[in-house]
């Protein structure tokens, strides 16, 4: 055999091995864990890696939320739909990359609005829809979630995501690389530790809300000692 003919078999030998080998196959756990037991949830976390990018309110964000989410409803007894907390958790943040017309809107009312259309088209079980949109509405810790046990446990996992060492890095991840101080980040972690706790819903929450608050004041004091009393902060 010629070298012509010594590398065309050598380049149909490549191709053979590589049609005989198997296609990639999609993640059948998240990051941390978490089972994608439905062909909805692949395409949902899927969507979230590639398009929900942000150190605050990111994918992994909303992987925090699921995780703590079902913590709080497994240690409270609470009943709550897994598919729909699931939905919920990985969408409620998605007008920070897919804003309303309305730009005035409520961020979670946007979500409630625009992800119905998401869900239909990855095969979400749409009779479990408003249980969604109620947990989306009713995420953030200044909303009222309702009296659903799914609404209730992702409300207070959200909350708590502001809270503690991750609740500093979140803050003050926001600053951006062009902003003259953090101070404004440590300002809102302070209001944070008033306001957060007393919103708290489910007595696990405010378990856990109680030991992140002392973590972040911890964190806070030692900001402030080693700024030399903030003043170079």
């Amino acid at each position: 055999m010629n070298i012509r003919g010594i590398l065309l078999a050598a380049a149909l030998g490549a191709a053979a091995v590589a049609s005989a080998a198997p296609a990639r196959r999609a993640p059948t756990v998240t990051a941390t864990g978490i089972r994608l037991n439905a062909p909805w949830k692949v395409k949902l976390y899927a969507l979230a890696h590639s398009r929900f990018r942000h150190p605050a309110w990111g994918w992994q964000h909303s992987e925090r939320d699921y995780r703590l989410a079902l913590r709080i409803a497994r240690d409270d007894h609470l009943h709550v739909d897994k598919d729909a907390l699931f939905a919920a958790a990985f969408l409620h943040d998605m007008a920070a990359f897919q804003p309303c017309a309305d730009r005035k809107m409520e961020h979670g009312a946007c979500a409630a609005l625009q992800s119905p259309a998401i869900l239909k088209r990855i095969g979400f079980p749409m009779r479990k829809i408003a249980i969604v949109q109620q947990a989306e509405r009713g995420h953030m810790y200044y909303s009222t979630p309702g009296r659903d046990p799914t609404a209730i446990v992702l409300h207070d996992a959200d909350s708590l995501d502001f809270l503690g060492d991750i609740g500093a890095a979140r803050m003050i991840a926001l600053t951006g690389a062009k902003a003259p101080s953090f101070a404004p980040a440590v300002k809102t972690l302070r209001k944070f530790l008033t306001v957060i706790p007393p919103r708290l819903i489910t007595p696990s929450a405010r378990r856990i809300g109680r030991r992140r608050v002392a973590q972040l004041k911890a964190f806070l004091a030692a900001l402030q000692r080693q700024t030399y009393d903030g003043r170079a902060m």
